[in-house]
């Protein structure tokens, strides 16, 4: 597999997982909450994987490469909060750490995206770096809410789903550059 191949499938796995984690952040009446749970689970598993895959596949050191890395990080600090046994205080913080790894890590790739050439690609990838910070961060100030007894209404939902709307973005944006010939200028 090339390294666009695995940055492509990796952008593709973690906004996969990203809806999936949004789905289990919704609160639905006819899903029972351990599933609404599993889903948040298995959602952030598949962010992890993806953001570490598009890390693998930057062969030299970039802003890019460092904020994949950070948002995974992010992703498993989430997981940690979700299956390892601590009092509700301590799954609360690990949520709302993850998710302002994961708005650092977007910022590190955002940051980088503005060095780009400016085109049409890099715009969208702008924006979807930018709603994936977004989401991170309201995320992680309805988790600062909960935790100081707050009523953060549905912020978590409205931040895990501008999370996966910049998630699929990203990963539209990936296709793209993707289906740029290297060798030519044929585009798909």
């Amino acid at each position: 597999m090339s390294n666009e191949q695995k940055a492509t499938f990796g952008a593709w796995v973690a906004a996969i997982g990203t809806v999936i984690a949004a789905i289990g952040s919704t609160p639905i009446k006819r899903i029972p909450d351990g599933t609404l749970r599993s889903f948040n689970l298995i959602g952030n598993e598949l962010q992890a994987t993806g953001n570490a895959l598009e890390a693998d596949a930057i062969e030299e050191f970039t802003l890019t490469k460092v904020g994949n890395e950070i948002q995974a990080i992010g992703n498993v600090t989430v997981i940690a909060g979700i299956v390892i046994d601590f009092n509700t205080i301590i799954k609360q913080e690990l949520n709302i750490k993850g998710n302002l790894l994961q708005a650092l890590g977007g910022s590190a790739a955002l940051a980088d995206s503005f060095d780009e050439e400016h085109t049409l690609e890099e715009l969208y990838s702008i924006y979807g770096n930018l709603l994936q910070i977004i989401g991170n961060s309201l995320q992680a100030i309805s988790g600062i809410l909960t935790l100081n007894n707050k009523d953060s209404g549905n912020l978590n939902v409205v931040g895990s789903w501008i999370q996966a709307i910049g998630a699929i973005i990203s990963a539209l944006v990936q296709t793209k550059e993707s289906s740029t010939c290297s060798c030519c200028t044929y585009r798909m």
